[in-house]
């Protein structure tokens, strides 16, 4: 907060008071001379004390700038106890200590007081003004006095050893050292001198200022290595998105691509095998009944068919508009069905509604796929159930797929590896980065339980999936690695 002090000499009241003193002392005989009180010190005394003299440029103009500038000197060494700056200017100025602007002012009849204390050390300074003449006559005048803790003060005053610096030269204010085409300043005036013998009315006390805390984020060093940062950040982002926008038309040509084989398989090859069986079927009706030749007919007219619906399985696998959760499950229950549907044992269905249209990895949904038709194969073959239940579901973000039966079960640790298919199952579930477990006991019927912690490759983020792919899911890395041990629990 800024302190200001009235200079004025004793008031009128002062004067009455003693004048009625002197009366009265008259009045009663003492012959003592009263002298009507007075200010111990001169207020223009006061207020220009440690000032220096008025100066200017060579020319004196109305609306005029005129910068000066002075550098000085604290000896190595030396501490600071006190430092006070006194300055006007007739008519507005800012000042800068160092290159750092300390102060304003546009009242010339007032001088304003700034605390330096906490601003100089040992070392070079520059002090600056750039002040500003409206009309008529101009000038500054300043004075910094320097207490040091040795008791001797330095006295930095306006006198004509300032300079003048040109309107040309740019960032002048923390120059070290003056230019050769400065020139020195003009001295305008004495202290105490017209026109400015009637001043100052009063001082302008600016509270005591601090050096400029600079914090890390805000050096210039930080500030660069931010940047360079952020660039490199940026140039990182844009080859991640090349690279992914590659990636993604690759697998959209590769989606393409696998399309098309789909049904070119379908189109040409399943014809070709629908016309094996026909011309099969036509040749052994024209054959006895009870011939060898029929019979081999029938047996090519079977493998035929087994060809073609193994055929059927494989285009719906590198049908890229198969690659969901939904069609993996509508899929295999049809082919449970159709299995079962000449055998006697009763297929359930428990799979859960409106299944999501996530992505479905070729590799996860093929190895789940194969693994599951070997459950129900082996169920047919060896279990003797009159019922098997198949169960898809979601949990925790994956898939859990169940195939169930009520049939005479076995003790797992007297069967054989080679011939139940459990351990293909297992492998299998192991490259899909699944878990196999299996729950079985004899005259208890058979649990098998495969789990899926993921659908889709998760060393990308969902969105970026969508992004990328759509429903499809985006490139996979080459030669993953799936790390999820397979599990073979028996309860």
């Amino acid at each position: 907060m800024m302190r200001f002090r009235l200079l004025r000499g004793p008031g009128w009241r002062d004067f009455c008071a003693a004048c009625l003193v002197w009366i009265l002392l008259s009045a009663a005989g003492i012959g003592a001379e009263v002298v009507p009180a007075v200010a111990a010190v001169n207020p223009i005394t006061e207020a220009t004390n440690h000032l220096g003299q008025w100066i200017w440029d060579a020319q004196t103009m109305d609306k005029q700038t005129c910068r000066l500038w002075k550098s000085f000197v604290i000896p190595p060494g030396a501490a600071v106890a006190r430092a006070t700056l006194r300055i006007t200017v007739d008519n507005g100025y800012r000042l800068f200590l160092d290159g750092r602007e300390i102060g304003r002012g546009s009242d010339w009849k007032t001088v304003t007081e700034y605390d330096v204390t906490w601003l100089l050390n040992a070392g070079a300074h520059v002090l600056a003004v750039e002040g500003f003449n409206d009309r008529l006559q101009a000038g500054l005048i300043l004075g910094l006095r320097i207490e040091l803790m040795d008791q001797s003060t330095i006295d930095v005053l306006s006198d004509q050893t300032w300079r003048i610096v040109p309107a040309s030269e740019s960032h002048w204010e923390a120059r070290t050292k003056p230019a050769a085409n400065w020139p020195l300043a003009t001295v305008v005036g004495k202290l105490g001198t017209p026109p400015w013998n009637n001043w100052p009315y009063g001082v302008i006390a600016e509270p005591g200022l601090r050096p400029v805390t600079l914090r890390f984020w805000q050096a210039l060093w930080f500030q660069i290595s931010l940047l360079v940062a952020c660039g490199l950040a940026l140039l990182g982002c844009l080859w991640l998105a090349t690279q992914l926008a590659i990636q993604a038309r690759s697998q959209r040509l590769l989606q393409l691509e696998r399309e098309r084989i789909a049904r070119d398989i379908h189109d040409d090859l399943g014809a070709r095998f629908t016309q094996m069986v026909l011309l099969a079927e036509i040749a052994k009706g024209e054959l006895p009944a009870n011939s060898e030749s029929s019979a081999q007919l029938q047996r090519i007219c079977e493998d035929a068919r087994s060809v073609s619906q193994a055929m059927d399985e494989v285009v719906w696998a590198v049908n890229s508009r198969r690659d969901t959760v939904r069609d993996f499950a509508n899929f295999l229950c049809k082919f449970a069905q159709a299995f079962l549907k000449d055998t006697p044992i009763r297929c359930r269905l428990d799979v859960e509604p409106d299944l999501p249209l996530e992505p479905f990895d070729l590799a996860i949904r093929r190895n789940l796929l194969l693994a599951a038709k070997e459950a129900i194969n082996n169920a047919a073959k060896h279990s003797g159930a009159s019922e098997l239940i198949l169960r898809i579901h979601r949990h925790t973000g994956g898939l859990r797929l169940v195939v169930e039966d009520n049939g005479k079960g076995f003790e797992l640790s007297l069967t054989d590896p080679g011939r139940n298919g459990l351990s293909n199952m297992a492998q299998r579930m192991e490259e899909a980065g699944g878990r196999l477990d299996v729950s079985t006991a004899p005259d208890r019927g058979c649990r098998i339980e495969f789990s899926l912690p993921h659908t889709h490759d998760r060393r990308y983020p969902r969105w970026l999936a969508r992004l990328f792919g759509g429903r499809k899911s985006i490139p996979a890395m080459q030669n993953p690695r799936l790390e999820v041990a397979t599990e073979v629990k028996v309860t």
